[in-house]
């Protein structure tokens, strides 16, 4: 059974996920089939990105998205879209009004939450760096 789900990839306590299709049999990050989009929790508000057309065309053919991919479709609309499509209406409209909604979407500010230390500020400052700071004071 196909799964439509979010692949875990940046650096530690950085994530960004791809949304991907694969076996759900697989491992989280293992190999897939297609990646369909994209999701950054720490951009201000987190940008969620889909290829419309992918995404309708995997939902169509059987793929199940997970809990968490459902509800970043349920934001971004492609799961209206599904329902829709379900109901005959032509896929060629539901993804031109997809690419249209993009186009008039707030753009998103790159900046992330979580702003990077200062020079060794960080949580991995050298014990060298620490006496230093204890001596300055």
């Amino acid at each position: 059974m196909l799964r439509i789900r979010f692949r875990r990839m940046g650096l530690k306590r950085q994530p960004t996920y791809r949304i991907v299709v694969t076996d759900q049999r697989k491992a989280r990050d293992s190999a897939y089939l297609e990646v369909i989009g994209n999701h950054n929790p720490r951009t201000r508000p987190g940008t969620d990105v889909i290829d419309e057309a992918r995404a309708l065309h995997w939902l169509s053919v059987g793929a199940q998205p997970s809990e968490a991919v459902k509800k970043l479709m349920d934001r971004t609309g492609t799961w209206g879209r599904f329902e829709r499509l379900r109901k005959g209406e032509s896929i060629d409209a539901l993804v031109a009004e997809a690419e249209a909604a993009r186009a008039a979407a707030v753009p998103v500010e790159a900046r992330t939450r979580y702003p990077a230390p200062e020079a060794g500020k960080g949580r991995k400052a050298t014990a060298a760096t620490a006496e230093a700071a204890a001596a300055e004071e």
